[in-house]
């Protein structure tokens, strides 16, 4: 049959594609055939929103014009016939105009990276073009079905507040307790001026949007016709009437309907599913209908998941309350179900249909008594949706012929209650662990059960219904002998397996008992009343609030730091509020990424081949299936490698794999052909045939076949032997710290263009190592590193995963270029990339400490083990860091510390923002947590008594100056009112059975330097072109930390003695022309063969640290920090919330002279370059202002151009500040780009001067002085925070057995969202905290402020104590192992009650469990 045309619209132009391919996503479309790359590829499986469109339609039931999110990666373009789509070019754009959501977004600091704003824009755009003047409540959640990596949330949520109609915190009524009308003042900070001011927003005109295209309205009467489009694999019908569809189902009984696309989609990408046939019933107005009928509502199959929500909250509002008992327990699921881009397209049928045993809604329309229309041709019949529906997994009872037309939810009746509960590991978009409905029907007026059901989902390999249980409590009253039966039935009734897929047994079966518990709760609470003869239970006043559901308040957020001095100049950014310079460019989607550069005629596509087992030999491998798919070109492994095979910082690695594989995910090989998609099904096509070795998976496995790699580390100060035998208390334990996934949000990705000259080739590659990467080529090519140019814009993150695992990616592609001779590209897909490159160590410590009964430590020993992986990379330096953080911040007479490499057969870990020090500081905090426990003393107390003092000597003999962390500490405690918050806590927890709350408060101190003495160098070069305008050239590399703002703000510090250079060359121009302009000054020493390029060069002084001697000095100063953090657990799900957090930072600040001399020095300064910088609110106005604009590195370099600006008066009056020369710009060079994860060519990173709390959280930070506050590496601050909170409560890796990543992309593996953030969020920097080590007294905060969230931590094991104290008899002890993350399932399974012990799983001693602790 012959293709029809798909006709659609893109920003308002028409797009007429006559050949149609439905595995063709609009994702693609938009960037290969349109050239649009400003939607973006974070995930593929709509997890993350990076690729959120708006998607517009007339509906012809509803009669109007409707828009809607939409992921582009899910979406076939086959399904878009007739739609308007509208992506981040379509509504601004920094050359003509930018939409005031692009606005507001880049002005507020709501974007760092940068490569998830595009999405975070369509979201907001979308929800703006259906509610012009939205709550705050509709704005946080338009965003649940969008991630970021970088910001922490907050200054996107700030600066999108300002379109709410009810503004601010809480719509300015300051009647919640975390308003901002109620934060009280504190005078002992200034507070700083207004990040943003929103009177300086262009105003949203709703009436200036772009029209729906006027053809398509046209069309809106025209009567629909059936539309068949054709591809390589599968052939897509779009069905038009209802007959149409079951001719169709009758023709093509094993064709798949599709809707949404969500699950058919990830189905075909992940799981290599293919479906020759599909079939979409999404126009037919039968499965669009929604019907109130006498008994319930019912609604098409077809009708989406959002509009389902919006008729369910309608009727609530509408009906009587006992009619909307099950309305509002489907709502209550739909309220955490996903993302709006995922219910504005997926279908209530479809979620019936795909049988998903952990579905949120199909327990709850099981237990609701649902009815179900189903129709083939030629019948119709009704069902209920009971225990039968689904006979088996992912099956249902519809025969091959039939559809599922609609379904009815019925109306609830007098005396029925129902209840829906879910538990994820996230509350924003995720996938429950355990599900249910549960609904029961009492006898009229009494609370005799007439009815009970109760069904779940996550129990087994379908929806189920307790039926044995409920059965036998018909008839008996709602008391707690029906409590204690039901849970006793649904113990033996829900029995899961030892090995059961997906893990968290005991868990999960405490869950259901848990839940109904809840349920029975609940029901109590809504009967009101107490009635007689024993027939119902009374509710214990202190079980109330387990009957609550999940309520987050808006959040609350104050950051204060120090505001500039009076009378520094306008022109003189430092410390000013400077937006990210390229984030108008990355709001508007016009921001380059490596993914983004246009293909080129002749590129070819790679796609890695990797190995299936942890441990194997390579017996064979068949290319046959491979070479058979269209576009194939070739299959590349070791033997085409021309140069060395060998790789790797400990050229411990081999580029392929060649003979041997060592771990699940190492590279064997690659196939090249004509587009991504072809290389993806021939990488499926290679087979590989192993012999399968032993694998070595977890720490506990290398510990047990001393499977190390290299010597063991070991730092030791004191007399261990008699500091034991002194103390009055020795207390032994191991805590474990999992590992964590970058999830950078744009996956690795490498272009490789052969230039066909002698070896040479150009590399554009998402690396912060720019350096490795050109010697790895080179090596692997056997060509000279001057044959090698690469080249880095910028990266959508990094957080240290492309510090050296980028090169897995690039040497491939780059032998790929080389063997084809075309370019080359590869960008990783998210479960490659995380299967791929490894992550956070994972930490075992095992430690043992004495102290005194007072509290004093006198003596710690601690074994640290990391689980290295199958190469060392960076592990080395990663553990020596643990080692040098293993205090804390507290004075140890007598230490010992150990740390051992575990060789192990999983991918190789590697760095990661904190790189060690919150493993070794959380081991710290974990045994000082036990000491106070056992001495029986507040643990404030014990970790006050035991800190370090001003001038002190630490165990590895490095004098503390500037010891901040004191009075960190004692502002923490006064601003947070730490000891009154104590009491409410307190009081709380004595009230409350089954919520308790916890309350900790943590310090940091965290070393700033490298280990490796040479790697603390930096270097810049200056050029001064004819024209005026000048080059800076810097070794960093720019990914979201703002390295090329602050580069801007203060390049003329850190180039000076270039700067000087180049002024003393110009000197004899300027006296023979004292009139002149710059440009001729220039241009006359140009034509007098003067140079006009100038190097500054700054090598950090006095560090080098030998574990062999423990003689150096590791660290040129330390950056402190101390938060408080007040959590709210549910004993009896695992839920958590941070209600407050609070942050304190040594900022900085001088004595008023020293101030006041540093305020002239910087005018100085800033006058020798600043000519050529203008007024900061200029570089907002994007690449088209002709004063400034950014270039990519070449090599390893990062080019940043400045224009000259009326400078001629300005450079008449420069002099050098005497005294100004390399020391003062290396202290810039060094304060600006160090740690944040970078690790460029002999480089620091860049990091400032800012830190965050928690929910309640209060946080303080010594600091130094912030050389720009909100810029976004001071914004870091809050990503860091909320990066650790991923770390220490959220992030899971899981591992099979056999040494299988399980968690390979955000549906598996949840990192913090949205609703993640704390409810109160308070910054502050210390004043007057000077560090006279870097430049204007800044200091390092990209790192630090990440292990603060153990804040958190410490709370939550604050808050279980709590449980289990009120739960002792059931043999709780009051220490108790609480490893990290600090997820629902530990959390639960920590609060030991009468539900946990009905719910233990004997385990055999020989099983193999699901997943495994590595």
């Amino acid at each position: 049959m012959t293709a029809d045309e798909l006709v659609f619209f893109v920003n308002g132009k028409k797009v007429v594609e006559k050949n149609a391919d439905p595995e063709t996503t609009l994702l693609a479309y938009l960037r290969r055939k349109l050239g649009l790359s400003g939607t973006k590829l974070g995930c593929g499986e709509g997890g993350c929103g990076a690729c959120t469109v708006m998607l517009s339609k007339y509906d012809r039931l509803q009669n109007k014009i409707i828009h809607f999110s939409a992921n582009a990666c899910l979406a076939p373009i086959c399904s878009l016939h007739h739609v308007a789509v509208t992506t981040v070019e379509g509504i601004g754009s920094t050359k003509s105009r930018l939409h005031p959501v692009q606005e507001r977004i880049a002005k507020s600091h709501g974007s760092q990276c940068g490569f998830c704003t595009p999405g975070m824009v369509m979201s907001m755009y979308t929800l703006l073009r259906n509610q012009s003047e939205p709550t705050v409540e509709e704005i946080e959640n338009s965003f649940q079905g969008n991630l970021c990596r970088c910001t922490g949330y907050r200054p996107i949520l700030q600066g999108f507040r300002t379109f709410a109609r009810d503004g601010g915190c809480c719509g300015g009524n300051a009647d919640n307790s975390n308003c901002c009308m109620n934060q009280k003042k504190d005078d002992t900070v200034t507070q700083s001026p207004c990040l943003f001011n929103p009177e300086e927003f262009m105003p949203l005109d709703p009436t200036q949007e772009p029209i729906f295209p006027p053809e398509l309205l046209r069309l809106k009467d025209a009567p629909q016709k059936q539309l068949r489009f054709e591809g390589e694999r599968v052939t897509w019908i779009q069905a038009s009437t209802l007959k149409e569809l079951l001719d169709l189902k009758a023709q093509h009984p094993e064709a798949k309907l599709v809707v949404g696309n969500t699950e058919i989609g990830i189905e075909m990408k992940f799981k290599k599913m293919l479906f020759p046939v599909i079939v979409s019933p999404a126009w037919i107005p039968e499965l669009n209908l929604v019907e109130h009928g006498p008994e319930g509502i019912s609604f098409g199959a077809a009708c989406t998941l959002d509009s389902v929500e919006k008729t369910l909250k309608d009727a609530v509002a509408k009906l009587p309350a006992h009619q909307t008992e099950v309305f509002r327990g489907v709502l209550e699921q739909m309220r955490w179900f996903a993302g709006k881009q995922v219910k504005s397209v997926a279908s209530i049928g479809g979620n019936i249909i795909t049988a998903s045993p952990i579905s949120d809604l199909n327990p709850v329309f099981m237990a609701s008594g649902a009815k179900l229309t189903i129709v083939s041709r030629g019948t119709r019949r009704t069902v209920p949706m009971d225990h039968t529906f689904f006979p088996g997994y992912r099956k249902t009872l519809l025969g091959p012929e039939e559809i599922l037309l609609s379904i009815e939810i019925p109306y609830s009746r007098e005396g029925e209650f129902f209840s829906a509960f879910k538990q994820a590991s996230r509350r924003d978009d995720d996938i429950a662990k355990v599900t249910c409905g549960m609904r029961v029907l009492f006898q009229p007026g009494t609370t005799q059960v007439k009815e009970l059901a109760l069904c779940f989902g996550g129990m087994a390999d379908r929806t189920i219904s307790a039926f044995k249980t409920t059965r036998k409590q018909l008839s008996n009253f709602w008391n707690e002998k029906l409590l204690h039966e039901v849970c006793a039935g649904l113990a033996e009734e829900l029995y899961l397996p030892h090995d059961a897929p997906g893990g968290m047994v005991d868990f999960r079966r405490t869950l259901t008992l848990s839940f109904f518990f809840k349920f029975y709760l609940t029901v109590l609470h809504k009967l009101g009343k107490d009635h007689p003869e024993d027939k119902c239970g009374k509710l214990d006043p202190t079980f109330a609030s387990a009957t609550f559901l999940f309520q987050k308040d808006p959040p609350a957020n104050v950051q204060l730091f120090q505001e500039v001095p009076k009378g520094q100049s306008e022109e003189d950014t430092v410390g000013r509020p400077l937006p990210h310079l390229a984030s108008a460019m990355q709001a508007s989607g016009e921001a380059v990424y490596c993914d983004d550069i246009p293909r080129y005629e002749n590129e070819l596509s790679l796609r890695l081949v990797t190995s299936t087992l942890a441990h194997a030999k390579i017996k064979s491998i068949d290319i046959s299936e491979a070479q058979k798919v269209p576009g194939f070109v070739c299959f590349i492994s070791a033997d085409d490698i021309p140069g060395s095979n060998t790789t790797g910082l400990g050229n411990d690695e081999t580029i392929f794999a060649k003979d041997k594989v060592t771990c699940v995910g190492h590279i064997i090989g690659a196939v090249v052909t004509d587009t991504p998609e072809h290389a993806q099904r021939a990488a499926q096509g290679v087979k590989i045939t192993y012999e399968e070795l032993p694998a070595i998976i977890s720490i506990e496995d290398a510990i047990k076949n001393n499977s190390f790699w290299g010597r063991e580390l070991k730092i030791e100060k004191g007399d261990l032997k008699k500091g034991f035998s002194e103390a009055d208390n020795v207390v032994s334990g191991e805590v474990y710290i999992g590992g964590q996934d970058h999830f950078y949000l744009e996956t690795q990705c490498t272009i490789a263009v052969p230039k066909g000259e002698a070896g040479e080739m150009e590399l554009f590659v998402s690396t912060q190592n720019t350096n490795k990467t050109q010697s790895f080529v080179a090596n692997m090519l056997g060509v000279p590193a001057n044959r090698i140019v690469v080249r880095v814009k910028r990266m959508g993150g990094g957080f240290g995963g492309k510090e050296t695992r980028s090169t897995l990616v690039s040497t491939a592609v780059a032998l790929a270029a080389y063997k084809t001779g075309c370019p080359v590209r590869c960008m990783l897909d998210r479960d490659e990339d995380m299967l791929i490159t490894g992550g956070r160590h994972p930490f075992l410590g095992r430690y043992k400490v004495g102290f005194m009964k007072t509290g004093r430590i006198v003596a710690l020993e601690v074994e640290h083990y990391s689980n290295a992986g199958n190469s060392v990379d960076l592990s080395r330096g990663v553990m020596e860091r643990a080692l040098l953080h293993m205090d804390n911040c507290y004075k140890i007479p007598n230490i010992r510390g150990i740390g051992r490499l575990c060789k192990t057969n999983l991918s190789s870990n590697t760095a990661f923002r904190g790189f060690g020090g919150p493993q070794g500081m959380l081991i710290a905090e974990h045994w000082m947590s036990e000491v106070a426990v056992t001495c029986g003393l507040p643990a404030e107390e014990v970790r006050r008594k035991n800190m370090y003092k001003e001038g002190d000597l630490t165990y590895f003999d490095q004098k503390l100056e500037g010891f901040t962390v004191p009075r960190c500490w004692d502002e923490c405690l006064a601003s947070s009112q730490f000891h009154a918050r104590k009491s409410e806590v307190d009081k709380f927890n004595k009230e409350n059975c089954w919520k308790k709350r916890g309350l900790c408060i943590i310090p940091t101190k965290f070393g700033i330097s490298f280990l490796t003495p040479f790697l603390n160098q930096a270097g810049a070069l200056i050029h001064v072109y004819t024209d005026g305008s000048v080059l800076l050239t810097h070794g960093g590399t720019e990914m979201g930390q703002g390295l090329h703002t602050k580069m801007v703000q203060v390049s003329c510090l850190w180039t000076v003695e270039a700067c000087q250079t180049i002024l003393k060359r110009l000197e004899p121009f300027k006296r023979k022309n004292p009139s002149g302009s710059w440009e001729d000054w220039v241009t006359a020493a140009y034509q007098d063969a003067v140079s006009l390029s100038a190097t500054g060069f700054y090598k950090t002084p006095n560090v080098g640290y030998s574990f062999e001697t423990n003689s150096g000095k590791p660290f040129h100063y330390f950056t402190y920090g101390v938060a408080c953090s007040e959590v709210e657990i549910d004993c009896l799900t695992g839920d958590h919330k941070v209600r407050c957090l609070q942050n304190f930072s040594t900022k900085g600040g001088k004595e008023e002279k020293q101030l006041n001399y540093n305020t002239n020095q910087r005018q100085t300064l800033v006058g020798k370059i600043m000519p050529y910088i203008p007024a900061w609110e200029t570089f907002f106005k994007g690449p088209e202002s002709k004063n400034f604009r950014l270039l990519g590195p070449r090599r390893h370099c990062l080019n940043a151009i400045f224009a000259a600006r009326n400078s001629q008066d300005l450079w008449k009056q420069v002099m050098p500040m005497p005294g100004e020369g390399l020391e003062r710009l290396s202290r810039v060079v060094r304060g600006q780009v160090s740690r944040a994860g970078l690790f460029p060519a002999s480089f620091q990173a860049p990091l400032w001067v800012a830190w965050c709390p928690w929910w309640k959280q209060y946080l303080s930070l010594g600091n130094g002085e912030a050389v720009c506050p909100r810029c976004p590496s001071a914004l870091q601050v809050e990503g860091a925070f909320v990066q650790g909170l991923g770390l220490f409560t959220l992030e899971e890796l899981h591992y099979s057995p056999e040494g299988n990543l399980l968690t390979r992309g955000p549906s598996t593996y949840k990192i913090p969202a949205f609703g993640n953030i704390p409810t109160e969020f308070r910054v502050s920097l210390l004043r007057d905290s000077p560090n006279k080590k870097a430049i204007y007294a800044s200091k390092a905060v990209g790192e630090p402020p990440l292990f603060l969230a153990a804040s958190i931590f410490f709370a939550i094991k604050d808050a279980i104590r709590a449980a289990r104290a009120q739960h002792a008899d059931n043999n709780t002890k009051a220490l108790f192992q609480l490893d990290s993350p600090a997820t629902p399932e530990k959390i639960r399974n920590a609060c030991v009650d009468k539900f946990t012990t009905l719910s233990v799983t004997d385990v055999p001693g020989n099983y193999k469990p699901w997943s495994r602790r590595v």
